[in-house]
């Protein structure tokens, strides 16, 4: 059943990079927004006179708190008329017409192995809001890699926050890696040497009877823009995993 359209009103605006804001919204017609961490929202934008053409959708970047407001984190897109109306005309005290929570980009009910998240981009709203949610519920989970693809330091977003994160659940481990920094302290490239990596760590040796060692079971959710999902794909299948491993939500 579709969800029906509601009014959202924004509440807090703050500027998280040159290029990036954080939006909390309250829904005044309901005393709780419940949603699933992972889903989305669609807004309707007065940007053009056909409906599909309108709507724009977006992750919650906060996870389900019992109130009834949620938090979106939105890129500036050069030429982009959503966004380009969101940061110009979009203030404290803006009602938006928005549809949701929608989406089946979730985690499932029972984790029994491990999971990457791996983002790009505004890509990390949704492993935000699903990271918290299992630290926030102990709920029981094996390994858990945030593979976190920046170009600049400045652009990792919600940074300390996951760094933080990490330090208070050992099996979390929050990996930003940075395109265009110098080598240091910190990994520099795209994330997909990073899992490649991780994943031939843990090849499960063969059972015997001449068979072939085997790679560790494990879920890949992938959530940014369509050349890192594309490449993403099919590297993790090379690995040894088949599709239904891989989930994804694709952004632009």
């Amino acid at each position: 059943m579709a969800q029906p359209w509601r009014t959202g009103k924004v509440i807090r605006i703050l500027n998280e990079t040159s290029n990036t804001r954080r939006y909390w919204i309250q829904v005044p017609e309901l005393e709780r927004f419940d949603f699933t961490p992972g889903q989305f929202v669609t807004l309707d934008l007065p940007i053009h006179e056909k409906p599909a053409r309108r709507w724009r959708s977006y992750s919650i970047a906060s996870w389900p708190d019992g109130t009834n407001v949620f938090e979106l984190v939105i890129v500036l897109l050069e030429g982009g008329a959503g966004t380009t109306y969101i940061f110009n005309e979009v203030r404290e005290g803006h009602e938006f017409t928005f549809r949701g929570p929608q989406g089946v980009f979730v985690l499932p009910e029972t984790i029994d192995r491990d999971i990457f998240f791996i983002c790009t981009g505004t890509g990390v709203a949704p492993f935000r809001s699903m990271s918290h949610h299992l630290m926030n519920h102990n709920i029981s989970h094996e390994n858990i890699y945030l593979l976190f693809g920046c170009r600049k330091f400045g652009d990792a977003l919600y940074h300390q926050e996951l760094k933080e994160l990490a330090q208070k659940i050992p099996s979390f481990q929050y990996i930003p890696t940075y395109s265009r920094e110098e080598p240091g302290e910190h990994h520099t490239g795209y994330v997909h040497q990073i899992y490649e990596d991780i994943c031939k760590k843990n090849i499960l040796p063969a059972s015997g009877n001449g068979d072939q060692p085997v790679v560790k079971p494990a879920l890949f959710f992938l959530c940014g823009w369509k050349n890192m999902i594309d490449e993403a794909k099919q590297r993790i299948q090379s690995l040894g995993y088949d599709r239904k491993s891989i989930h994804q939500e694709l952004y632009g």
